[in-house]
């Protein structure tokens, strides 16, 4: 019997547990969000009587922004944890491998890797993380601040006009609809593209999701990383076994089913925006 390459582990169990907790609550949001924004376009005309009609798109609309602000509190808990335990540290963020904040190697890497697309360099050495993958952590805490704050002030409207003056209901209305708009876009295409529709990952990439990869694709796409952990001799420590086939089959299988929504979703909004 073949024996199976070794995988490197790049994820914790709870990583998984935080980004099903996004993509649920996502999906849920933009789907019931596009149903309101989109009125008059068929499909999300139907989608809409297929979950209920208006009252239970709000209703399940609101249960994806619960669960939105409770995955971001335990993320944020989890870094208050990691600073009280010196395992991250301010000086950390500006310079060490495990920082998501964007660096200037960061743009040194975005040049090397746009001159590695139209063919005049090689490509960049990343390390355990990239540009792209940065960006996208960081418009996390924007949207959810943009989105989620706008998002409770329509929510709550009378406590809103408490402290904020009326038309701020409406401007509130304006900054909620166009920045969901931009932010389903981006998921469902840039993102999309760069995690899963890439050539290096085609169809998808499972990594998140069974928290490894191969060890060959990891020495090609994170090299810098790769090189640390050896010259530290802590490979061995990252190294586990692959999933099963089995279990391989239902990560995919479930992976794909979100990736499949999203699309239809995105398709669904360029008709709206182009003949509606």
């Amino acid at each position: 019997m073949e024996k199976q390459e070794q995988h490197i582990r790049r994820f914790q169990v709870s990583h998984t547990v935080l980004h099903l907790m996004i993509i649920t609550s996502f999906l849920t949001l933009a789907l019931t969000g596009m149903t309101l924004k989109f009125a008059d376009n068929q499909f999300f005309a139907l989608i809409s009587r297929g979950l209920g009609g208006p009252v239970v798109t709000g209703y399940l609309h609101r249960l994806g922004a619960f669960i939105t602000f409770i995955y971001a509190g335990i993320h944020l808990t989890q870094l208050v944890l990691l600073f009280k335990r010196k395992k991250m540290t301010i000086m950390g963020l500006l310079s060490e491998e495990y920082s998501l904040v964007p660096l200037p190697r960061d743009a040194i890497e975005l040049k090397q890797n746009f001159l590695y697309f139209i063919g005049k360099g090689p490509k960049p050495n990343f390390g355990r993380w990239t540009y792209w993958e940065k960006f996208d952590y960081m418009a996390v805490f924007w949207g959810i601040a943009v989105i989620g704050v706008s998002g409770l002030i329509l929510w709550f409207p009378e406590i809103a006009t408490w402290v904020l003056p009326g038309w701020a209901i409406n401007v509130a209305n304006l900054i909620h609809s166009d920045e969901a708009l931009l932010a389903t876009g981006f998921i469902f295409t840039i993102h999309f593209f760069n995690t899963h529709l890439r050539p290096e990952a085609f169809p998808m990439d499972t990594a998140i999701f069974t928290q490894r990869v191969p060890l060959s694709t990891f020495k090609e796409e994170r090299p810098r990383e790769y090189e640390q952990l050896v010259s530290r001799g802590e490979l061995e420590e990252h190294l586990v076994q692959p999933l099963s086939p089995t279990l391989m089959k239902t990560v995919k299988s479930f992976g794909l089913t979100f990736l499949i929504i999203g699309l239809i979703i995105v398709a669904g909004i360029i008709y709206s925006l182009a003949f509606i």
